[in-house]
């Protein structure tokens, strides 16, 4: 059951007020294929509480944190598991080093891409087995993982509304899975999505602050969105319209921690960007060091359909409902 509207006194851009309640845990859907997928069509999203397993993830948030610790945004003094930020720490990283999309410099982002097992979770059978049951057929999972390390660094701004498909284009039912590496309760910054918004097909933008640099323009029946705190083993999963955002962060002295994985039918369109890393890196260099070979350039062994980049799609700024 959906639980009772959590706040109505916060007014949209459009003056409309916004509904905010709490996602629906999809978990007793796993058993029912035909159900999953008819709340997927109707939602644009689905939420699974506890769906991956804790150790990975805790191996992967000390690996990530230490990385931090080693650059000196880590504070003294507290346990490392914690991620208690140093604030002249982040600080003293100059705004042009900082990477609004993913909330860190460059160095510290190498170094998170270059993790094996950031690359390597995104195949855990649980994924690969929810998302065939989404599109009936055989799953890709992009190779191109992103992760957002979100700071208190003075260049970091809120991830404004806006849809996956303007940035990756490929196949409109390509789903991006959200997932916090620790505990991220909505205190933190976690992500809230527009539900139902995905039927609006591609909406129009407008330059704002935060990853992108783009926020779509909301359409004024549009005012059902839904959140929640999320738990270690969480994940958020939703349709590549669906427009979604980042809640704004009231813990200033912790980091967020968080990975955006993506996955579409094997057979489907995929545009080329998304078979590159994120970043201005090479995949030879990233992989250097990795164990399992699984996990390295496992698309090439497949025929895949690769889609034209169409940028007309960034400025359909009229385009609102």
């Amino acid at each position: 059951m959906i639980s009772d509207t959590l706040t109505v006194d916060q007014l949209a851009p459009n003056t409309v007020r916004e509904k905010r309640s709490l996602f629906v845990d999809s978990t007793p859907l796993l058993d029912d294929p035909e159900a999953l997928r008819e709340r997927a069509q109707t939602d644009g999203y689905l939420f699974f509480k506890k769906f991956l397993p804790v150790e990975p993830l805790l191996e992967l948030r000390q690996r990530m944190l230490e990385i931090l610790n080693g650059v000196g945004w880590i504070a003294a003094g507290h346990d490392l598991m914690e991620g208690v930020l140093d604030e002249e720490g982040v600080n003293r990283f100059a705004d042009e080093e900082m990477r609004p999309d993913t909330g860190s410099p460059l160095k510290i982002y190498h170094a998170v891409q270059k993790l094996e097992l950031f690359h390597s979770l995104p195949h855990h059978p649980k994924f690969i087995a929810l998302y065939r049951t989404l599109f009936g057929e055989d799953v890709l999972p992009h190779p191109r993982h992103i992760a957002r390390l979100m700071s208190n660094h003075r260049t970091v701004s809120t991830t404004p509304p806006h849809q996956d498909f303007i940035y990756i284009q490929g196949a409109k039912q390509t789903w991006t899975c959200w997932f916090p590496v620790g505990n991220c309760p909505r205190t933190l910054g976690g992500l809230s999505v527009l539900r139902g918004s995905h039927h609006k097909g591609v909406v129009g933008v407008r330059p704002a602050k935060g990853a992108g640099g783009l926020a779509s323009l909301v359409c004024p029946d549009q005012v059902d969105w839904v959140e929640g705190d999320y738990e270690i083993g969480d994940i958020l999963t939703f349709h590549s319209c669906t427009v979604h955002k980042a809640l704004r962060c009231q813990q200033r002295d912790r980091v967020r921690l968080s990975c955006d994985v993506r996955f579409q039918a094997a057979s489907a369109p995929i545009d080329q960007s998304s078979l590159n890393p994120h970043g201005p890196f090479d995949w030879d260099e990233l992989y250097q060091g990795w164990k399992n070979p699984d996990v390295q350039y496992y698309w090439k062994k497949r025929h895949l359909n690769i889609s034209p980049w169409d940028p007309s799609i960034h400025w359909q700024r009229e385009r609102i409902c």
